[in-house]
């Protein structure tokens, strides 16, 4: 009887190993299957985008990260590639080595530096051209955030420079956000988004990027479905 009930003891501890086990790798393709839905974006920009002025928690990036992963869908990485005071050349010089391997798609906000120096539009064009072009050869989408220039730049300067972002958005098939800024004021008017801006009247405050992100959002989420298409 002893040896009847050994017998019994052993092949129920033998049945919970093999439970245990079959558990265990259950968990471990849970986990693999989470890891391989996260969607790695790189934010490639200026100081908009680096979070000049503001606490690191309060900057674009963090607040985007954090919006994008509070909506539930699939967990989201946003990789602050942002230099303050990047212009599109030096967003050039730069997007290799931000392309690294883990990088799923990405986020192009340059061009308001250029603006501010006073560079001929054609040389912002060409430089977002090559940008875009890097970024399409390793088949990653693109979400191309815009900037209008200013009027005092002449109604030539702006009607040239503005019509880059929605002219290389079509020629590269992107994602296009209009004006990074654009969801501070109603129509768009910079002067009426004070309350939005820092003193120094170029970049948003912390209630300024809130409201951009939860503008901008949506179409970060369009982003992260095409990259999770593309895999």
């Amino acid at each position: 009887m002893m040896r009847k009930g050994v017998g019994v003891t052993y092949g129920a501890g033998r049945a919970v190993r093999k439970l245990c086990l079959v558990a265990g790798l259950m968990i471990s393709f849970a986990g693999f299957a989470q890891a391989d839905e996260k969607v790695t974006i790189a934010a490639l920009g200026d100081s908009l985008t680096q979070g000049y002025g503001l606490p690191e928690a309060d900057g674009f990036v963090p607040r985007l990260d954090a919006w994008l992963n509070a909506q539930g869908d699939v967990p989201v990485e946003i990789i602050n590639a942002g230099v303050s005071g990047d212009t599109t050349a030096g967003g050039l010089a730069r997007v290799g080595w931000t392309l690294s391997d883990d990088v799923d798609a990405v986020i192009v906000a340059l061009g308001g530096n250029d603006v501010l120096r006073g560079i001929e539009p054609e040389v912002s064009r060409a430089n977002l051209d090559a940008i875009l072009s890097q970024i399409g050869a390793r088949g990653l989408p693109v979400l191309l955030v815009g900037l209008p220039a200013p009027a005092n730049y002449g109604a030539d300067f702006k009607t040239e420079f503005d019509a880059i972002f929605p002219d290389l958005a079509e020629q590269h098939e992107t994602l296009l956000y209009a004006s990074f800024l654009g969801a501070l004021s109603d129509d768009g008017n910079l002067a009426a988004a004070r309350a939005f801006m820092q003193a120094d009247g170029l970049h948003p405050n912390a209630s300024g990027v809130l409201r951009i992100v939860e503008d901008i959002g949506p179409r970060v989420q369009e982003l992260s479905a095409q990259a999770l298409a593309a895999r």
